[in-house]
C-alpha cells in the first residue's frame, strides 16, 4: 500500500514548481542539519492515516522570495504546505480506497529527527527540507468498482438502506462551475475581443470564489493548486436548503 510520505512527496515535486518562483527542482537527499534554523509545519491527519507529518524548512528559504515580492512569505510557505498536505491526503484517498484528511495544520516550533529529507534546487541555490512522519496507517480493503458488461456487474458492497425522499436524488450528478467574477459588457465588446486582451472583472484578487451549481451559488472559498490543477478550498457554505434549490432548477 501507498504510503502519505511517498503521496507527500509526489504533491510536493507536482505543486512546488509551479508555485514557486524560478520553478525549483524537488529532489531526494541525505538528511544533514540546516544552516540557518528551522521553520515548521505540522499537519494532524485523521482517518485510515492517523498522526501528525511535519515538514521542516531551512530557515534562510524566507530571505529567496520564492512566493512573490511584498509578501508575508512565513505564511505564504504555511499557505503552499496546508495545500500539499491536502493535496497528498486526496491523493492518498483516492489510490488506496481509504479516508484520509487533514484535520489540523499549524505553525510548530523545532522538531525531531528527519524521515526523509529533499532538496529545493533552484538556480540561484538550494534549500533543505526535512521530513517528519508521524503517521500510521490502518489496513484498507482494496476498493471494489462495479462494471456493466453484457447485462451484468461485478460485485459491491451492499447498499445502505435508501429512506424515501432526499436520499433518492444522492447520486444525482451536477455540473459544479468556479466563479472568478463577472462583467457586463456590450455585444459590440464581445465582437471587438482579440488575443491578448484583458477583461476586467468585477472582484479583486483577495475576493473569495463562488462555487455554483445551476444558478446558485452553494459554497465560497479560496482557489488553491492541487496536483497542478485549480482547486477550492471551501470556506463558507450555504444553508442544505439554499444547495437543494440548485438541484430544483435543473429539471
Amino acid at each position: 500500500m501507498k504510503n502519505y510520505i511517498e503521496c507527500w512527496i509526489a504533491a510536493a515535486s507536482a505543486i512546488f514548481p509551479q508555485a514557486l518562483a524560478g520553478e525549483p527542482e524537488v529532489l531526494e537527499m541525505a538528511p544533514a542539519v540546516p544552516t540557518g534554523g528551522l521553520l515548521g509545519f505540522a499537519a494532524q491527519l485523521k482517518g485510515d492515516v492517523e498522526g501528525y507529518f511535519s515538514v521542516l524548512l531551512d530557515g534562510v528559504i524566507l530571505e529567496s522570495l520564492f512566493l512573490g515580492e511584498g509578501v508575508d512569505q512565513k505564511r505564504a510557505w504555511g499557505e503552499l504546505l496546508r495545500e500539499t498536505a491536502e493535496a497528498a491526503a486526496s491523493e492518498w484517498t483516492s489510490t488506496t480506497g481509504g479516508r484520509c484528511r487533514v484535520e489540523a495544520f499549524a505553525e510548530i516550533s523545532g522538531g525531531a529527527g528527519a524521515t526523509r529529507a529533499l532538496q529545493l534546487k533552484a538556480s540561484i541555490g538550494t534549500w533543505m527540507i526535512l521530513i517528519h512522519d508521524e503517521t500510521r496507517t490502518k489496513m484498507v480493503d482494496p476498493p471494489k468498482r462495479g462494471r456493466r458488461e453484457e447485462g451484468t456487474m461485478e460485485a459491491s458492497s451492499p447498499l445502505p438502506e435508501v429512506r424515501p425522499g432526499i436520499d433518492l436524488l444522492l447520486d444525482v450528478e451536477l455540473d459544479a462551475t468556479l466563479r472568478f467574477g463577472c462583467r457586463e459588457m456590450t455585444l459590440s465588446e464581445i465582437l471587438d475581443l482579440g488575443a491578448g486582451d484583458v477583461v476586467e472583472l468585477d472582484r479583486h484578487i483577495a475576493d473569495p470564489v463562488d462555487l455554483v451549481v445551476g444558478d446558485k451559488i452553494v459554497a465560497r472559498g479560496e482557489a488553491v493548486l492541487v496536483n497542478g490543477k485549480f482547486g477550492l478550498r471551501v470556506t463558507e457554505v450555504a444553508s442544505p436548503r439554499k444547495r437543494l434549490e440548485s438541484i430544483r432548477c435543473l429539471f
